[in-house]
C-alpha cells in the first residue's frame, strides 16, 4: 500500500502541472487582461489617470500607437508600462509561468491584483461559507438518502417505491437557483412572509448573542440555502443506495443466513447492510468536496453569501489572474488528494480491496 500512495503522490505532479499548463496557456489567448480593465477603469472617471499615473497634465496627452492596449487612448505610454510592470507582464509568458510554478510548489500564492490582500487570507475569509454550505448539505443528503434508499429496496415495485421514485426524479429536474428564487418569495420578505434572513452567515449583533442563540442564529440563516441546495442533492446517492442493497440481497450469501434462521433484521443490518454501504461511505470524502467546492455558486449570489464560488467567479470576471490560478491549484490539488483518500477508505472499509496488486 506505501507503494500505491507514493505512485499516486508522484502521479499528482505531472497532473497539477498539466492542468496549470493549459489553463495558462487558455489565458493568453483570452481578450482582456488586468491592465486593460485598469485602463478601462480610469478612462470612465476623467482626471483618474493624472492622479494614478503621478505625471501631471501632461500624462494624458499619448495616441493609442504607443502601447499594445487599445484601451490605454489617451494615457501615458510610462504609465501603462508601470501597470504591466506592477502586474508582471513585462515578463515573457514562460517566465512568467516558470515563476508561478516555482512559487506555487512552495505554497506562495502571492497578493490579488485588486483587493490588496494575498490570496491565502481571501480564500481564509471565504472558508466559512463554503464549509457551512458543503458539510451541512453533505450530512443532510446523506441522512436522506441511506434511509429512504434502504427503504425503497425493500419496498422495490410497491406504491411506496414508485411515488417515491418520481418525487426524486421531479426535484433532482428543478435547477436549485430557481427553487432558491422560490423560497425568497414565499419565506424572505419577498410577496409572502418575512421568517428568514436574506444575507450573510450571521446577524450583525452575532458576537453579542450568547452561545445558543448564536447556533440558532446561524442555523437561521443556513436554512434556505440548505433547502435550495438539498433540493437535489441526495437523489443521485438515494438511487445510489437502492441498488447496492439490491445487488447485496440478491447474493447467495443472504440466502444461506435466511437458511440459517437469521431474523431478516439481523440479514439486512448485520450482513448486508456493510457490504451495502461500502460503496456509499467510501465515497463521502469526494461528495463532501463536490459540495464543498461546486454548485454553490447561484446560491451564494442569491442568498448574498460571501464564498468560494463567488470569490472564483468575481475573480474570473476581474482577470485577478493571482487568485483565478491560486484557487484553480488548490482546488485541483485538494481534488487529487481526495480521490486519493477515497481509494484507501475503500481499503480501510474492506480489506479484500487491494489497489497496490491491481496496480502491478
Amino acid at each position: 500500500m506505501a507503494a500505491y500512495i507514493l505512485r499516486r503522490l508522484l502521479l499528482m505532479i505531472p497532473t497539477l502541472f498539466g492542468i496549470m499548463a493549459v489553463s495558462f496557456l487558455v489565458i493568453q489567448f483570452a481578450p482582456g487582461g488586468p491592465v486593460e480593465s485598469v485602463v478601462a477603469s480610469l478612462q470612465g472617471q476623467g482626471g483618474a489617470g493624472e492622479r494614478l499615473g503621478g505625471g501631471g497634465g501632461d500624462t494624458v496627452a499619448a495616441s493609442s500607437e504607443s502601447s499594445s492596449y487599445r484601451g490605454a487612448q489617451g494615457l501615458d505610454p510610462e504609465f501603462i508600462k508601470r501597470l504591466e510592470q506592477q502586474f508582471g507582464f513585462d515578463k515573457p509568458p514562460l517566465q512568467r509561468f516558470g515563476e508561478m510554478i516555482w512559487n506555487y510548489a512552495r505554497f506562495d500564492f502571492g497578493t490579488s491584483f485588486f483587493s490588496n490582500a494575498t490570496v491565502v487570507d481571501l480564500i481564509r475569509q471565504k472558508l466559512p461559507v463554503s464549509i457551512s454550505l458543503g458539510l451541512w448539505i453533505t450530512l443532510l443528503s446523506y441522512a436522506i438518502s441511506i434511509p429512504l434508499g434502504i427503504r425503497k429496496a425493500l419496498k422495490e415495485g410497491s406504491r411506496f417505491d414508485t411515488w417515491t421514485s418520481g418525487v426524486i426524479i421531479v426535484a433532482y429536474a428543478i435547477p436549485g437557483f430557481l427553487f432558491a428564487v422560490l423560497l425568497i418569495v414565499l419565506f424572505a420578505g419577498g410577496s409572502f412572509l418575512d421568517w428568514f434572513p436574506l444575507r450573510g452567515l450571521t446577524s450583525d449583533n452575532w458576537a453579542q448573542l450568547s452561545w445558543p442563540a448564536r447556533i440558532a442564529d446561524y442555523f437561521w440563516h443556513l436554512t434556505l440555502p440548505l433547502i435550495a441546495l438539498s433540493l437535489s442533492a441526495f437523489a443521485t446517492t438515494t438511487l445510489l443506495t437502492k441498488n447496492s442493497f439490491l445487488d447485496e440481497i440478491r447474493k447467495q450469501y443472504v440466502t444461506t443466513a435466511r437458511a440459517k434462521g437469521l431474523t431478516e433484521r439481523r440479514v439486512l443490518y448485520g450482513h448486508v447492510f456493510r457490504n451495502a454501504m461500502l460503496i456509499i461511505v467510501a465515497g463521502f470524502p469526494g461528495a463532501f468536496i463536490s459540495s464543498f467546492f461546486a454548485g454553490s455558486l447561484l446560491i451564494e449570489t442569491i442568498f448574498s453569501l460571501d464564498g468560494l464560488g463567488l470569490l472564483s467567479f468575481e475573480s474570473i470576471y476581474k482577470r485577478d489572474y493571482p487568485v483565478v490560478f491560486a484557487t484553480l491549484y488548490i482546488f485541483s490539488l485538494i481534488g487529487l488528494l481526495t480521490t486519493l483518500l477515497s481509494d484507501l477508505t475503500y481499503t480501510w472499509i474492506d480489506p479484500r480491496i487491494d489497489f497496490e496488486r491491481r496496480g502491478s
